[in-house]
């Protein structure tokens, strides 16, 4: 469960106050109004004073949000900016979020490539690799292990991993996106079954060569954004491997 207190904040400015007011008047502590502001738990001693400062109840400045997927917002030179978001609100203008994408590779040269979930909002049943966001408190290394496991049952070793390119990404065909993207290469030889998978995210995962990739793009089949691979994934694959 996490804790919103946008409603709070839409309050405040309905009675054009600040937080700075609301603080003083509330005679709440300065580390107070950060965990406030941190969409973090306090007491009810401190939501009924604020209650008491804007003649409000509870409902009208906390909410809480069930099972929500929370970020850390960075700026655009990947610095903590010490706010939290709440996935599917709007991202603020300067926040961004980290994403990985996590590509697989045996010692064969296959990559393990899965197929999204028909009932996925968005590209179901297209195949892609796996990724997803870095949730709060994790790094990129922790939410690419995280996902492969989410996502496919498998468990990745850190050591056999490594960042191939970073991007970070404002707008695409005129959505904002405010992400910044790892792309992680992993070496893998182990099983795969979607049994152990914490999630019913993928539908099916299978191994697949770069020509049968190729042939999931030409048809159709295959999320277009990651089309990044062969220019920048396969081509680190070591020539012996190729052949």
């Amino acid at each position: 469960m996490a804790v919103s207190y946008n409603k709070l904040w839409k309050l405040l400015v309905d009675k054009k106050m600040s937080k700075s007011d609301l603080r003083k008047k509330a005679e709440i502590a300065p580390n107070t109004m950060t965990r406030l502001r941190r969409d973090e738990e306090v007491s009810l001693s401190i939501l009924s004073k604020i209650c008491k400062t804007l003649n409000a109840d509870f409902g009208d400045i906390v909410e809480y949000v069930p099972d929500a997927e929370i970020w850390d917002l960075y700026n655009e030179n990947r610095e903590l900016l010490g706010k939290d978001h709440v996935r599917g609100e709007q991202l603020p203008i300067d926040g961004y979020h980290m994403v990985v994408h996590v590509w697989i590779r045996n010692s064969k040269g296959e990559y393990l490539i899965s197929q999204r979930s028909a009932n996925r909002p968005t590209y179901p049943l297209m195949w892609e690799c796996v990724g997803g966001s870095v949730v709060k408190g994790e790094d990129s290394l922790s939410g690419a292990i995280r996902e492969a496991k989410e996502e496919v049952g498998v468990d990745l070793a850190p050591g056999k991993g490594r960042v191939l390119f970073t991007k970070t990404r404002k707008i695409i065909d005129g959505k904002i996106y405010n992400d910044i993207m790892d792309v992680w290469l992993f070496e893998y030889d182990g099983e795969v079954d979607l049994g152990n998978a914490e999630t019913d995210e993928v539908a099916q995962a299978a191994w697949m060569k770069r020509e049968q990739i190729e042939e999931l793009f030409e048809q159709k089949l295959f999320v277009d954004t990651l089309e990044y691979f062969f220019t920048e994934v396969d081509r680190q694959l070591p020539l012996e491997a190729k052949q």
